[in-house]
């Protein structure tokens, strides 16, 4: 028996005031694939991941998330969000924040099992030797690796990633991403990242939406990311020349 879609998003739209951000969107994610959202700024890639967390009702059409509506399976979801709204002077330590990523709620107090977890979450990404910092002391690129490792704690079996290489250099982005392949690996996880790195969505997802307002194309990168698509979504091919002579576009 074939296994159902992780995501399956029908006739989506969401309006946001008198403005349709999303308009009739429809795909289907298949388990343990990585799926990369792009599209130009405004183009509803934030408003489409909220959606699929059940932070934004659909004004119209319907979604499942892991064959339920959405937010009725936080603890097997991780989520990185673009927008950090924690407040940075809070005095607390990194592992209290990737120990909240275990309860979705901030840890008063840590039990040794979540602790070991959370020090074990911050190794895979790199930074376990920030385990104590104070968050106000993080760069933003270490503050990316600790949600990172807040959004891997308890092993979920889906990644809903917002630019999660945002504030990180390039050798850092590409040490995140083969992270993130290895954890799709391991785990069979399937992962949806919005990311403007055109390059990432090229050597890395298994498919990509191109996405503004409505879906220009989906598909594997080399199909999606062709130039007819690129155009319609950015009015021109620009930057995506390297790919049409054999390359990964850039961005």
């Amino acid at each position: 028996m074939a296994q159902a879609p992780v995501i399956q998003v029908n006739r989506l739209s969401v309006d946001r005031g008198r403005r349709r951000v999303i308009d009739h969107v429809t795909f289907n994610v298949e388990a343990a694939a990585f799926v990369a959202v792009v599209g130009p700024n405004g183009a509803g890639k934030t408003t489409l991941l909220h959606t699929l967390l059940g932070l934004v009702e659909p004004s119209d059409g319907t979604v499942r998330v892991l064959g339920h509506p959405p937010g009725r399976d936080a603890p097997r979801i991780g989520y990185v969000p673009q927008v950090k709204t924690l407040d940075r002077t809070f005095p607390a330590e990194v592992i209290d924040l990737v120990c909240s990523g275990l309860t979705h709620a901030w840890p008063f107090w840590r039990t040794q099992s979540a602790t070991e977890q959370a020090r074990a979450a911050l190794q895979t990404v790199g930074a376990a030797d920030l385990a104590t910092a104070l968050l106000s002391d993080l760069s933003g690129g270490e503050l990316q690796r600790v949600y990172l490792a807040r959004c891997l704690v308890h092993e979920p079996e889906l990644l809903l990633l917002d630019e999660p290489a945002t504030g990180v250099d390039a050798t850092g982005a590409a040490d995140l991403y083969e992270l993130l392949d290895r954890y799709q690996a391991d785990h069979d996880a399937t992962i949806v990242m919005v990311t403007h790195d055109w390059n990432a969505a090229y050597h890395h997802a298994t498919d990509v939406l191109l996405l503004d307002g409505r879906c220009i194309s989906y598909g594997p990168p080399q199909k999606a990311l062709g130039a007819d698509p690129l155009r319609e979504a950015f009015g021109h091919v620009g930057h995506a020349h390297a790919m049409l002579q054999g390359g990964p576009p850039h961005d």
